[in-house]
């Protein structure tokens, strides 16, 4: 096997690797030797088939598996050899014209992982704003939980529905007087005043009585789930079968032991617990930007494209989508294309700030145990239905890639804890508007282009909440597909496994709701 390099440039490199026929013949005849023991033929005893007999039935195969093995085995130590750090998986080409009996051409182009000097974690100066869960944002909570506690109990026939109250209808759905599938329901229970149903139908049902029939006039949204209703006038036939009052709960004993609690001081002793765990994370958001920021602005160093163009295109998708939903979706796509190059930006800043968290963490010892790795394994599963769960199990502990991709969140998590007690850090008291706002001004701070206002909706994208460590434990290179050219075996293939399958559709929605 002779392995030249020939590309050396920044963060790209190539080899041409050469595999004599020879090489591929002798694995052949190692394959065959194992595989003739196991060979049935008609003719002859079990294990005593003539390996070239055994060579003629499996030859493709042979030859095939011998091909991809010793492929296999160049990449690998073409990376070893040359010490290479993989940011990505290595497109390798097969030449053209490749027949079984020659050597075998091979080329290898990939980008590596920069070398990055070891950070100092010494001098990081960070500020945590505090917001302490107070009593009476406690008693808010306590009403608001009771609240959505209500009950509705049906109403004298007499009873005008209004606002708050609870219609159980019968509806069928017509456009230009034919009725469209999903547009049928009995019994549906709706709030007047949620917000459930399309613009205007919960309107219409105020003033109404039991046994009422109405003829709800309204007009579907341009931005509905299903396509043929997009923008469509629609009419509803709609029979009110009972209205009925909401009781609201109120906050006691009595309440409390209902949901099988000592009484109302422990219901209040957890909703403080879940009102300092949002403030905690709120407090936790903002420093981690801070962190983040100090980070960005004291390192800079080349990083692979391919990662920045992969990171791109994630934040770019997201765009799209969000645009889509936006009043205007032209006008928000021409926004975007006016500051592609902001978000390029921040794609790379996203990529740099990944490979330099995965460095201090590395450097500094920092790793997600076995167990840790299981049980976000059996968290994603939860994900997919029952059937599907073990299949996607074996996909992560067979795909080094996938389950790096499912480690990195919590490594990324793990090593800013690590920066946290590295740090510096004072503690200020401020109220939770003044945290939110903090947390808003880091993110225009962030998202605003150099010369223009970001839209709105473009905030997500961007948030540094999202900074991901791409790929934080580099996981080793996958199995190298082999093709013939021109057809490149790219980083994003599809892995060999199938993934489970995706996790069941939603129930189907009435098309009277949102």
């Amino acid at each position: 096997m002779q392995i030249v390099e020939t590309l050396n440039e920044g963060l790209k490199r190539a080899y041409d690797i050469k595999i004599t026929a020879k090489d591929i013949e002798s694995r052949v005849d190692k394959e065959v030797k194992k595989l003739a023991p196991q060979v049935n033929m008609p003719g002859f005893r079990k294990g005593k088939v003539p390996a070239n007999l055994v060579r003629k039935m499996h030859n493709d195969a042979l030859m095939q598996d011998a091909l991809s093995s010793s492929v296999q085995e160049g990449v690998e130590k073409t990376i070893a050899d040359n010490k290479l750090r993989p940011a990505m998986q290595p497109s390798v080409t097969l030449a053209d014209g490749y027949e079984a009996g020659k050597d075998a051409e091979v080329k290898v182009e990939l980008e590596i992982l920069p070398e990055i000097p070891t950070p100092s974690v010494d001098d990081i100066k960070l500020e945590r704003l505090q917001v302490e869960a107070d009593e009476k944002t406690v008693e808010e909570s306590l009403q608001k939980f009771a609240e959505s506690q209500k009950q509705f109990e049906t109403a004298a026939k007499s009873h005008k529905a209004k606002i708050g109250d609870q219609c159980l209808i019968d509806f069928e759905g017509k456009v230009d007087g034919v009725p469209f599938d999903g547009g049928k329901g009995e019994g549906m229970a709706i709030e007047l005043g949620s917000g459930r149903l399309i613009p205007g139908f919960e309107d219409q049902l105020v003033g109404k009585k039991a046994n009422d029939e109405v003829l709800v006039k309204v007009t579907f949204p341009e931005d509905y789930n299903v396509d043929d209703l997009k923008g469509k006038d629609a009419t509803f036939d709609v029979v009110i079968g009972e209205v009925q009052t909401a009781k609201v709960a109120k906050a006691d004993d009595e309440m409390a032991k209902a949901m099988g609690l000592e009484g109302i001081d422990q219901l209040r002793g957890l909703l403080k617990g879940q009102i300092e765990q949002e403030l905690n994370g709120l407090t936790r958001t903002h420093m981690k930007r801070k962190l983040l920021d100090q980070l960005a602005a004291s390192h800079d160093f080349e990083v692979p494209p391919t990662m920045v163009e992969a990171e791109f295109n994630q934040i770019w998708q997201q765009l799209e989508q969000e645009a889509a939903q936006e009043e205007d979706p032209a006008k928000a796509k021409k926004e975007m294309e006016d500051e592609k190059d902001e978000y390029r930006e921040i794609a790379v800043r996203r990529v740099r700030l990944g490979l330099l968290l995965s460095e201090i963490g590395q450097s500094n010892g920092v790793e997600v145990s076995q167990q840790e790795m299981s049980m976000l394994i059996q968290q994603a599963a939860q994900q997919y239905r029952p059937e599907d769960r073990q299949r996607f199990v074996e996909y992560i502990q067979q795909d080094a890639m996938a389950a790096a991709q499912l480690r990195a969140p919590m490594y990324e998590d793990k090593v800013v804890d690590f920066l946290f007690d590295k740090a510096a850090v004072t503690d200020k008291n401020v109220t939770r508007e003044e945290l939110e706002a903090a947390i808003e001004a880091e993110d225009e701070s962030e998202t605003k282009p150099a010369k223009k206002k970001a839209p709105a909706k473009k905030a997500a994208a961007k948030k540094p909440a999202a900074e991901k460590t791409a790929d934080a434990e580099k996981a080793p290179a996958k199995k190298a597909a082999v093709k013939k050219a021109p057809a490149k075996a790219e980083a994003a293939d599809k892995p060999a496994a199938k993934k489970p399958a995706a996790k069941k559709p939603a129930a189907k929605k009435t098309a009277a709701k949102k």
